[in-house]
């Protein structure tokens, strides 16, 4: 079996699997999981390197790769924005000055 299909079979599965998931959570849930989602997300980066690493070997490989290692990269940063935002909002104000 081709590498670059295997990888391409994952992906979809994974876009699928995603929007299961994401689709199934309260609003309520949705910022704390994705809380403790961002640790798993950063292996989500350590596969898209693997990937990179392992269909590097042509030009497609490679720039799909480097799409993957971006679209990870903002996965990660953007959950810990949003985290950190919703975490802003339960920090007591200073009253009266």
């Amino acid at each position: 079996m081709d590498p670059m299909l295997l990888l391409l079979f994952i992906f979809v599965i994974a876009i699928f699997l995603g929007f299961e998931l994401i689709s199934k959570v309260p609003s309520q849930l949705h910022t704390p999981l994705m809380s403790g989602s961002n640790a798993i997300s950063g292996i989500s980066i350590v596969g898209a390197l693997m990937a990179a690493g392992l269909a590097g070997d042509t030009v497609l490989g490679a720039i799909l790769g480097l799409l993957a290692v971006i679209c990870a990269s903002i996965n990660v940063f953007g959950g810990y924005l949003v985290t950190n935002r919703m975490l802003e909002m339960f920090k007591h104000k200073e009253r009266g000055k």
